[in-house]
């Protein structure tokens, strides 16, 4: 991911951030019993957090967790909870536990651009973040409280696992976090920030939360380390390989975004939480009204005369959205299909946009899941969905149809069809078959839908259409390419026209490419106030 740093922001991995929430007493300020109890467990506490630790964190090219926590928040606002807690008592015989305050991650609450957030931070530094019975009940405790408070709540995980000594008492612990997180989803937003390892049972609750953030290099999540691969398969592989930021950004889709240290990601999640309401109750934030231009020639450039010569879907999103509004998600993963967030007269939208320069815009496995996952984060945040169509169908062949494509690709289709908030869809160029259903039809319960003169609409494309409906002739005709190319016209001013679709109600209109931020904003206007009633039931049966 691109560099987001500001010029004027310094970038020194090596310096020591001072605690600025740890109280710097002086024994003459105070006295008494009680006060010199007092300063003396919070001198402990800063000297627990020494230099010798922080620089062993800063080798590896990571911060410490306090560091983390004062890049997160606003100066001044983070207020830590359950500093003076320690660890729970384990059987010598399998190895001491250091007692030290904290039990290993720092929790609490402050202020992001202004906004309540709660989080935690593992610390590394101590007992390499390990989690214990006492450490989970800090977590949990913070994530009960976001879920009260309405607030989002941001993990920060760089830990080496459960605490072997303390047993099932770890893995209890893990199973309340991850019950945390399920009771909280689509309540308030999730957030997890991969800054070291995570493995085995704790890779779950950056999978269960809503967006996942990796730093390349430093951090890695797995199911099963390296040396179980190597025992168990004799393969050897390095555990960036096996599970590092750029795997998970693009084989897995685990990783949602992911930059090259750990100041860029702090700051990129700032920037993200922008988009994003606090809880699902309220909208998102808006920004002050941008001044782009609703009406905008360039549109009409975009899409080539060519039907089968590729074009940049993103050039089209940066010229409908607020300048320099675009925050894509999951950019490496799946590219065929394009998602992310962005403002339209300074609100939040979400975009899901067919990317004709990969393969072409088809839809398969991964980017069904993709975009299935991010439709009904949107639905559940009050976040609409803007949908620009040019898609040729869904992937075929022997992989995609053994692996499931048919399972996941009505992934999708449910969860255009479950979503609630404003829905509109512009038809670029080609929407055929399945995939044009899928892809927020009207029939599907899409609220506006707008094609362009390029647009083509039908039960599969021309070439493929006239193959079959005029095989024998073709077969018998003298110059069967002239015959082809002649069908190929006829069925697409015919059948694939969009001013058929339109006369038939299936679109609403047919438009200029050039006002087609401005028939957005206008459809946003008039959705503004848009209420669904749902049927009553627990809920549906997602085909997951």
């Amino acid at each position: 991911m691109e560099d987001i740093l500001e010029p004027s922001q310094e970038r020194n991995p090596g310096k020591l951030w001072s605690p600025s929430f740890i109280i710097k007493l002086n024994r003459m300020d105070l006295s008494g019993k009680n006060y010199k109890d007092f300063i003396d467990r919070n001198e402990a506490l800063k000297k627990q957090y020494s230099p010798e630790r922080a620089e062993k964190q800063h080798s590896k090219g990571k911060l410490t967790a306090h560091e983390r926590i004062s890049l997160l928040f606003d100066p001044g606002t983070f207020e830590e909870i359950d500093a003076f807690v320690t660890p729970a008592d384990t059987p010598v015989e399998f190895g001491k536990v250091e007692k030290t305050y904290g039990d290993g991650v720092i929790v609490g609450h402050g202020k992001i651009n202004g906004r309540l957030v709660f989080a935690y931070a593992q610390d590394f530094t101590i007992m390499g973040g390990s989690l214990g019975y006492v450490h989970s009940k800090k977590i949990a405790k913070i994530q009960e409280m976001a879920l009260k408070m309405g607030s989002p709540i941001i993990g920060m995980m760089d830990s080496g696992g459960a605490r072997i000594q303390e047993g099932v008492a770890s893995l209890s612990g893990y199973a309340s976090i991850f019950q945390n997180i399920i009771q909280s989803s689509g309540i308030i937003p999730q957030i997890s920030l991969i800054m070291g390892p995570a493995a085995g049972g704790a890779v779950y609750s950056p999978a269960l939360t809503d967006f996942v953030f990796m730093v390349n290099q430093t951090s890695y999540m797995f199911v099963t380390g390296p040396n179980v691969v190597k025992e168990v398969l004799n393969e050897d592989v390095t555990s960036d390989q096996l599970g590092g930021a750029e795997v998970h950004a693009t084989k897995s889709g685990v990783a949602h975004l992911i930059y090259d240290d750990e100041e860029n990601t702090i700051l990129a999640l700032k920037k993200f939480l922008s988009y994003l309401p606090s809880n699902n109750v309220e909208n998102p934030p808006v920004l002050q009204e941008d001044a782009t231009p609703d009406i905008n020639e360039k549109l009409r450039e975009i899409v080539p005369d060519d039907p089968n010569k590729p074009y940049d879907v993103k050039e089209v999103i940066n010229l409908l959205v607020d300048r320099n509004s675009f925050f894509e998600i999951s950019e490496l993963f799946a590219p065929n299909l394009v998602i992310g967030f962005a403002r339209i007269k300074g609100k939040t939208v979400g975009i899901v946009a067919n990317q004709p320069k990969v393969l072409a815009g088809v839809l398969d496995i991964d980017s069904s899941d993709k975009g299935a996952r991010f439709i009904r984060f949107c639905d559940a945040f009050n976040i609409p969905l803007i949908t620009l169509e040019d898609v040729p169908g869904f992937l075929p062949g022997y992989e995609q149809e053994h692996k499931g494509i048919i399972r996941h690709g009505a992934k999708m289709l449910f969860a255009y069809s479950e979503a609630t908030v404003p829905k509109i869809t512009v038809i670029l160029r080609k929407a055929y078959g399945g995939a044009f259903i899928v892809m927020n039809s009207k029939s599907l319960g899409g609220d506006f839908s707008f094609a362009w003169p390029t647009a083509e609409i039908a039960v599969m494309g021309p070439d493929g259409a006239v193959a079959i409906l005029y095989r024998k002739e073709l077969a018998e005709a003298k110059d069967p390419d002239k015959l082809k190319a002649e069908l190929v016209k006829k069925y697409r001013d015919k059948i694939a026209n969009p001013f058929i679709a339109d006369e038939s109600g299936y679109i609403d209109e047919v438009i200029d490419p050039a006002v087609t931020r401005k028939k957005i904003v206008s459809a946003l206007n008039a959705l503004s106030n848009k209420w669904v009633k749902v049927p009553a039931r627990k809920h549906g049966n997602m085909p997951l």
